[in-house]
């Protein structure tokens, strides 16, 4: 059957890395529409917005300013901060922009999933009971729409649910516009892709919007690196899908140098192989027992990481097979042209449409010249973060620029029609 030493190990390993990439370049292409939805515009659901925020004096006067603004009854919402281990005045700028402040201090336990954690235990026991709980980051902006958004999804029976993650400061550097492009990538060809044909999104650490009953219900209890992840594939193992509102958006701050990228992205590909060690066997356990496609998707998902170690490692032994006699079978001979030739051009021509499809400026066009680069350096990252996958401390990325409203009006998704 294998007519190479290596063909044992390497064919399997190249029929892994061709249909995972199939399976995500056919998914990608389902973010390309979306689907007409009638919305309920009525206000109906009562919120609590929560901020975890941990030394964020800079930003966080601006955000509760900024959430204020919402096209929603006031009396409808609430926002509460909890100023995590701070040693700065993080609490009293939130309390003097008019937010409900909670201070948490624990010597050990610091990382955003505990906090929250402990914020939803206090809410629980609150008087003053919601509907839904809204989380965000302390450097985000969010547009006035959002809590409208989330009330058409709750109130059509969505329970958890992710709002667009755009970026506020897309255009400062080469650094945020190339990861400002992976998130609009992300948005486009991972999350509406599979809300449009079924599949469950993914949390995103902030924009999320969750019913309080599922909450109370499950518990947060999502303490590892990536809170959100975990939270996602807790829900999924029950059959709770996460929901995605396209049209609820968040300004998130991107990176401004790339050693900041690098720092923040290792984080995360900690985070996901954390989450992926925790949740791979669950999810494929609960996949075979419900017989569920979207379970066997969100283990996909928790498996690209893993991915692209395996692709890197069959392309450095390819390349040194060039230097020596072959010594494994190459499949993708066998292949048609046609499809191989599509699906690597395809990794280049689907974000291009989707900066056609957001009408993103000139720059965004000229930074997918060293997208590239910003794809490319997470070969590095994947790998250092298995390395220190186990590092469960909150390391954030320090915030010292605070933006309103009006400074991205125009810049970005969903702004052109509003001046605050």
């Amino acid at each position: 059957m294998f007519t190479h030493p290596f063909d044992i190990v390497m064919v399997p390993m190249q029929i892994l890395i061709f249909l995972f990439t199939l399976y995500f370049f056919i998914i990608g292409f389902c973010g390309m529409w979306r689907r007409h939805e009638k919305k309920i515009l009525t206000p109906q659901k009562t919120f609590a917005i929560i901020i975890a925020a941990h030394n964020e004096h800079a930003v966080i006067g601006q955000l509760v300013k900024n959430l204020q603004q919402q096209n929603y009854p006031k009396g409808m919402y609430d926002t509460y901060v909890i100023a995590d281990n701070c040693s700065d005045d993080t609490a009293d700028i939130a309390r003097e922009a008019g937010a409900i402040v909670c201070e948490r201090t624990h010597p050990t336990k610091k990382s955003k999933g505990y906090a929250l954690d402990w914020m939803f235990a206090r809410l629980f026991k609150m008087k003053k009971q919601y509907d839904a709980v809204v989380v965000f980051d302390a450097d985000n902006l969010v547009h006035p729409n959002f809590l409208l958004e989330m009330n058409n999804r709750l109130c059509k029976g969505d329970k958890v649910i992710q709002g667009y993650l755009d970026a506020k400061n897309p255009y400062d550097t080469w650094v945020s516009g190339t990861f400002a492009i992976a998130f609009w990538v992300i948005c486009h060809i991972s999350h509406l892709a599979k809300s449009n044909i079924g599949l469950s999104a993914c949390l995103g650490g902030t924009g999320m919007c969750f019913d309080v009953e599922i909450l109370k219900r499950h518990g947060w209890q999502a303490t590892c690196l990536t809170e959100d992840m975990e939270f996602t594939m807790k829900c999924m193992a029950e059959g709770i899908k996460t929901s995605w509102a396209h049209d609820a958006i968040v300004y998130d701050e991107k990176p401004l140098t790339f050693k900041q990228s690098w720092n923040q992205r290792r984080r995360w590909a900690q985070e996901q192989f954390d989450a992926g060690n925790r949740f791979i066997p669950k999810m494929l356990k609960a996949g075979w027992k419900h017989k569920d496609i979207r379970m066997w998707d969100e283990c996909i998902y928790l498996m690209q990481p893993h991915f692209l170690m395996i692709s890197t490692i069959f392309i450095i032994i390819s390349y040194i097979q060039l230097a020596f006699p072959p010594f494994y079978t190459n499949i993708y001979t066998f292949l048609p042209s046609q499809l191989m030739t599509a699906i690597v051009f395809g990794q280049y021509i689907l974000p291009m449409i989707i900066l056609f499809k957001i009408r993103a400026k000139w720059k965004a066009w000229l930074y997918m010249l060293l997208y590239p680069v910003f794809i490319y350096s997470w070969i590095p990252i994947i790998f250092l973060g298995f390395i220190h996958r186990n590092e469960h401390e909150w390391s954030h990325t320090k915030h010292t620029r605070a933006m309103s409203m009006k400074d991205i009006v125009g810049n970005v998704k969903n702004t052109s029609s509003f001046d605050k």
